[in-house]
């Protein structure tokens, strides 16, 4: 897929539709993928440190998700066609799971969320299979037996769309990790996902979500956590993400980073 550069990181320019198709292409292929949603947070982090950068850029795609994102590179004339969240793909990615007979994994989330998940998603969509689910506690990557568990899980699955829902960037450090295990299935990072489709945290409404508003959404439900993500840090750094965008469009691009 041809691919848009914002402040340096590579998005393919793709539809949630094409995504979706791709990820359920590539199980049914045997030829496995990763996909990673970038969002302001995600961009900042890269911009920041190479190694994070060097992380996002081994998935074999990465989408926008963040209106910031597309709108930056609408400004800098080289547009993303629209915002591909993980938290929607969770949904169409499933959809069409269920109708090419290919089966679900979901790793992650806050206990019984991702169960929970698991059992909306089979009855929004009939026929769809789901091969497992793990929450695995807290400091479980430095455990043994807890990793020994999601091996085992991993080394029973078939070719699998499999959604890891623990936040930027462990869910990518676990998938990378784990991938090996099962290299004809297709990753994706999901971050909060399993709460929304189970419905215990509350998606902002589609119209904030169209006006890139729904971290305030966000922001609202979960301040302690939030804050200095979104105020301290993401305002900042999206006003720099839209000088780089202005000065792109006038064909000045300073650099990788556009500054």
């Amino acid at each position: 897929m041809e691919v848009v550069r914002v402040m340096g990181l590579p998005l393919v320019r793709a539809t949630e539709a094409r995504v979706v198709a791709w990820v359920v292409d590539r199980v049914v292929s045997g030829r496995g993928g990763w996909v990673i949603t970038p969002n302001l947070d995600i961009l900042r982090r890269c911009v920041a440190d190479e190694q994070t950068r060097s992380l996002v850029e081994r998935a074999d795609i990465r989408v926008a998700d963040g209106m910031p994102l597309v709108a930056a590179s609408r400004i800098a004339g080289d547009p993303l066609p629209e915002r591909v969240a993980g938290s929607s793909l969770a949904w169409t990615v499933s959809e069409a799971a269920a109708r090419e007979g290919v089966p679900i994994l979901l790793i992650g989330g806050a206990p019984g969320d991702a169960d929970a998940a698991a059992a909306v998603l089979t009855d929004h969509y009939p026929g769809l299979r789901v091969a497992g689910t793990a929450c695995p506690p807290m400091g479980f990557e430095s455990d043994a037996h807890e990793m020994a568990s999601l091996e085992a899980l991993l080394r029973g699955a078939d070719r699998a769309v499999i959604f890891v829902g623990l936040g930027f960037p462990k869910q990518e450090q676990l998938i990378e990790r784990l991938r090996p295990l099962s290299p004809e299935s297709c990753w994706l990072g999901v971050g909060i996902s399993f709460s929304y489709v189970a419905g215990t945290v509350q998606r902002a409404p589609a119209w904030a979500r169209g006006l890139g508003a729904e971290w305030i959404y966000r922001l609202v439900q979960e301040p302690g956590r939030l804050w200095r993500r979104y105020l301290v840090e993401g305002l900042p750094f999206g006003l720099r993400l839209l000088v780089w965008a202005i000065r792109a469009r006038l064909g000045d691009k300073g650099g990788p980073e556009g500054l």
